[in-house]
């Protein structure tokens, strides 16, 4: 048996700090998955309360939403904006065992929270995946409306990830479901921000750019100089917060044409 949690999930449960250790004002969230499964998350209010936009970020596939931190509270400064950061079954404080079926119920779990107990509408919602997140953000975005969608580390799919680690046969029980980012890519209606690291030496640049082309909104793509596959916003520093600034920007006035149409 090759089992998803140890290839493909690498969950931790300890929660190293909070937002508060970052000087964040926050609210500790405990919501349900599709599935009923208690999950738990933090929400950072915008310190302008006349800001409607809320980023709803997924997060990669080791860790826990305390290992974000540095890059939340410093997308938090340049960005002005709500964020809400979950962990997925098993990771940090949430309940349950991990899956990739397991995530996509989790994800839309974070949705309805947001949109259904918050109040928060969909079209004020930025979506941010980030490397597997980037599948979760792709599934909401393909079928949700939202504000926009940022795309970091981006893969074409699973299986297409799974063939670089197996050589041989790729053990059934890891293909009982999967992402497919390529399958679903064209189907997104709102502006994309795909930003890749370089040197990326876990999800080659090419997966992207793959994707980039197959994307039929309004898109951008945001090289990241000599960085990495997990130090994107370092080494791209103060740039790295301007592409963002410059498509929420964007996203924002695409949002208001269109309700003025």
């Amino acid at each position: 048996m090759y089992p998803e949690k140890g290839l493909i999930f690498f969950p931790i449960r300890e929660l190293e700090a909070t937002p508060k250790d970052y000087q964040l004002p926050y609210d500790d969230i405990f919501f349900p998955a599709a599935d009923g499964t208690k999950l738990h998350g933090w929400f950072v209010p915008s310190s302008k309360p006349e800001t409607k936009t809320t980023l709803l970020w997924f997060h990669g596939n080791a860790g826990n939403i305390s290992h974000r931190l540095e890059n939340l509270a410093l997308l938090h400064r340049y960005l002005e904006i709500s964020i809400f950061i979950f962990d997925y079954r098993e990771f940090g404080l949430s309940a349950g065992h991990i899956s990739k079926a397991g995530t996509f119920l989790d994800s839309r779990g974070a949705w309805h929270y947001l949109v259904e107990e918050c109040g928060t509408d969909p079209t004020d919602i930025l979506l941010f995946g980030r490397s597997l997140g980037t599948a979760l953000a792709v599934d909401l975005a393909s079928t949700e409306p939202s504000l926009g969608v940022v795309l970091e580390a981006a893969f074409t799919s699973s299986h297409d990830m799974l063939k670089r680690y197996f050589f041989g046969a790729i053990p059934p029980e890891l293909l009982q479901s999967s992402y497919d980012n390529l399958a679903r890519i064209h189907q997104i209606q709102v502006p994309l921000l795909f930003i890749h690291g370089e040197y990326d030496e876990a999800i080659p640049v090419e997966m992207a750019q793959q994707l980039y082309q197959a994307a039929g909104a309004d898109k951008r793509f945001y090289l990241v100089p000599g960085s990495g596959h997990n130090d994107t916003y370092v080494v791209g520093g103060a740039d790295y917060f301007h592409q963002w600034q410059v498509f929420l920007k964007e996203c924002v006035e695409n949002l208001r044409l269109k309700n003025a149409d």
